[in-house]
């Protein structure tokens, strides 16, 4: 994909400028030229850019954009977007000139990323590359461009980092120190349009609560998890300091930090000695709870907000039913993908990590189309994952997206091979098929292709004698609920077996996706690797009675799921599978590889009270007990937080990463009944699957055909379903007693014996 022709013609005499400057310091760069013809004449204006690091556009005094952020986090060796804003109100409504001032942050291009000390920058330096069309009544045209002639200052931001935090001291604007400009190095080839949706401020959130803990620190609680930051407007004496903390939990009373590892999370504030208002747009945090010092005089629920930050995504879900705790767990999948869909689907967003990691996506991504509109968000990525891979040394998926950590080494890295890994690979094949399912675009499918392509024949080379997936490291059931707190890696389920598993599923899509894009022959030969997969799992992993080897749930759901077994095997397998869920009294006993798919392997099978009985169990581990120990967002470990109100002693305790959530797809599929019987929906299929512990459940999706309403409710032994769906759109209505009608779209009820 190449940049806009006129967007490359609007840039060609554009130089791209950098500053020399302290790393922390955010410099602002200006310009101030005459226009040509009166302000009057102005009929248009178009300002073009990009950076290194991130950018923020003033024109006239006013900002040129409200988003923020810019240009955000792609590959940036091989992938930088460039922006286009309509200004023309801002030229025009001004005097004779244009002003335009850019301040510069270091943002994900020098923001030493990683974690374990990696601090990785893309580059030493951050630059602007801009230019300003001015087009007026007469068509005559003005063009104003980055060139080492404009001037620089220090801004009144001193620190700024995305881990740290950013400082800010109000008795600096408008006096910052001069700075050289010059020309960067800069390769124009790596320039693209915006793809993905840009980052913007979504909502605002008051305190719901203002306290002071046992340490006497002041402590502000905005009642959700959320990603963004604080900002307000204050007066008081010049030089104070107003220091803030984040994090998303407390502990013994205390702000909770140690789950952010060597991530500070701070924002410093100095105040000028007049009126300042502060917003720190060069950082962001991911928080529910805050720790305030220096305010100067009474902190009350009027004195300041939590802006939420998140990419621009069309919401597409509603959901409530007669079961409060469900309620909540939807609404943190939800808030989980707000926070960790900020330019890039991160694992977390609030200790020193916020990377783009593989497997988190892979297993979210079907819920994540239902709730928001996420086409362009993930198609941005999987080009970005696409290009990753075709760079990597091996020719493997990277674990992360966009990938930093290949120029780390060193401690944990070199335990993690840049091989093909299971799930975490498998990305490259398993979100394209939820964005094929979910939005039907041929085109995009056909973009996704060959990194599919990439991770398959990188898997096909290191396969054994015998057609297995036994690499020897693999992630596997990552953070089994039963592995101890240090060693995530040691779950119950075989590693080769998941991974062969999750090569059958990838395959068969692969030779689908291949099917539907005119390509005969790699149909045919993803076919033949899937069939030798499942073949190869069924002689080695499956006994003569239906066991298969390491004998967990985890192993059970991936067969069930993926349809390795005969239907023999298959309902020995869905028995054994109901059988251990009892045995371990409907408590969670799956990781990132089997959760997303238990539930789907009872309830298709025979088993839909047991997937009920774990969908609504409150002792941990379990969906819910994160629910009712307060969370607002998904939590990375079952047992983040421990029942005693300690956080959990492992290293990796987020409690804002959303794939355990996954479990919100079968809810919308088969709690709810909406699902997609063709891509696209261009067909409907009503099923709605009622079980214990709920009466009533309404749920509606946004689809690309439209709105998609269903509620049912049980009630004296009687099911009564009401839909209304897209008019002129086929719809097959299963009941659960097996009736099926088929209806066009429209409002419809039905009922039937519950």
């Amino acid at each position: 994909m190449s940049l806009a022709p006129d967007d490359a013609r609007l840039l060609a005499d554009a130089t791209f400028i950098t500053i020399d400057a302290p790393e922390g310091v955010a410099p602002t760069l200006s310009t101030s030229v005459p226009l040509d013809q009166p302000a009057s004449q102005v009929t248009s204006a178009m300002l073009v850019a990009t950076a290194h690091g991130v950018y923020e556009p003033v024109i006239n005094g006013e900002p040129a954009t409200a988003s923020v952020l810019n240009p955000g986090w792609t590959s940036y060796e091989w992938r930088l977007q460039v922006q286009r804003f309509d200004v023309t109100g801002l030229v025009a409504g001004g005097d004779d000139a244009v002003a335009l001032d850019v301040r510069l942050g270091n943002g994900w291009y020098r923001g030493k990323m990683g974690f374990d000390d990696a601090n990785i920058d893309y580059g030493s330096e951050i630059g602007l590359l801009a230019a300003l069309e001015v087009t007026f009544a007469d068509g005559a045209t003005q063009r104003i461009v980055t060139s080492p002639a404009w001037t620089a200052r220090a801004s009144d931001t001193t620190e700024n980092t995305f881990y740290q935090g950013q400082s800010v001291d109000a008795r600096l604007r408008g006096a910052g120190a001069e700075l050289p400009v010059r020309e960067g190095e800069f390769d124009r080839s790596r320039l693209l349009p915006q793809v993905g949706p840009l980052i913007m401020r979504q909502e605002v959130l008051r305190p719901v609560r203002i306290w002071t803990s046992p340490a006497g620190r002041t402590l502000v609680d905005f009642g959700q998890n959320l990603v963004g930051w604080l900002r307000f407007t204050i007066a008081g004496e010049a030089g104070t300091e107003i220091v803030i903390r984040h994090a998303e939990v407390l502990e013994n009373h205390e702000l909770g930090t140690r789950p952010l590892r060597a991530a500070a999370s701070t924002d410093t504030f100095v105040l000028s000695g007049g009126e300042d208002f502060f917003e720190p747009t060069l950082t962001f945090h991911g928080f529910r709870y805050a720790e305030i010092t220096g305010w100067p005089g009474e902190l009350t629920a009027d004195s300041i907000e939590a802006v939420v930050v998140h990419s621009q995504m069309r919401a597409t879900s509603e959901f409530e039913c007669s079961e409060p705790l469900v309620n909540q767990l939807i609404s943190n999948s939800i808030w989980g993908q707000k926070g960790n869909f900020l330019d890039v689907p991160t694992d977390c967003p609030q200790r020193d990590e916020r990377l783009g990691w593989t497997g988190d996506i892979a297993a979210f991504a079907a819920t994540a189309a239902f709730q928001f509109d996420t086409a362009d968000f993930l198609h941005k990525w999987l080009l970005d994952l696409a290009e990753e891979t075709r760079h990597a040394k091996l020719g493997s998926v990277p674990f992360v997206v966009p990938d930093p950590l290949k120029y780390a080494s060193g401690g944990v890295f070199d335990m993690f091979p840049p091989l093909p890994t299971a799930i975490w690979g498998d990305a490259s094949v398993w979100v394209p098929q939820a964005l094929w399912n979910a939005y039907g675009d041929k085109d995009r499918l056909a973009a996704h292709y060959p990194a599919m392509v990439l991770h398959l024949e990188g898997v096909e080379k290191r396969l054994s004698p015998t057609g297995l997936w036994e690499e020897k490291f693999q992630f596997g059931d990552w953070l089994d609920p039963d592995a101890p707190p240090e060693a995530p890696f040691n779950a119950k389920a075989d590693n080769s077996v998941v991974a062969t598993a999750c090569l059958y599923r990838s395959a068969s899509f692969a030779a689908e996706a291949a099917s539907i894009l005119g390509r005969p022959d790699d149909a045919a030969r993803w076919a033949a690797l899937a069939s030798q997969t499942r073949a190869a799992f069924n002689e080695h992993y499956v006994s003569a009675d239906g066991i298969i080897t390491s004998d967990c749930t985890t192993v059970y759901a991936l067969a069930i799921c993926f349809g390795l077994l005969d239907q023999a095997d298959q309902a020995a397998g869905a028995a054994r599978l109901a059988e251990l869920v009892r045995e371990r009294g409907h408590i969670i006993t799956t990781g990132f590889a089997g959760t997303p798919f238990v539930t789907w392997a009872l309830s298709e099978n025979g088993y839909l009270e047991d997937a009920y009985r774990l969908l609504l169990q409150t002792n941990c581990p379990s969906w819910l007990y994160a629910v009712t120990m307060g969370a607002t967002t998904i939590w990375e470990r079952w047992d983040s937080m421990l029942p005693d109100g300690s956080i959990n002693p492992g290293e990796m305790t987020s409690f804002n990463h959303y794939a355990l959530g996954a479990v919100a797809d079968w809810i919308y599929q088969v709690v709810a009944g909406i699902q997609a019987a063709s891509p696209g929906y261009a067909t409907i299929r009503i099923a709605p699957q009622p079980g214990p512990g709920l009466d009533w459940v309404r749920c509606a999706h946004e689809s690309p055909v439209g709105r998609i309403a269903v509620s049912w409710r049980v009630e004296d032994g009687v099911f009564a379903l009401d839909i209304d769906t897209p008019v002129g759109v086929p719809v097959e209505v299963v009941l659960p007693d097996g009736a099926v009608h088929s209806v066009d779209g429209g409002a419809h009820t039905f009922t039937a014996a519950a």
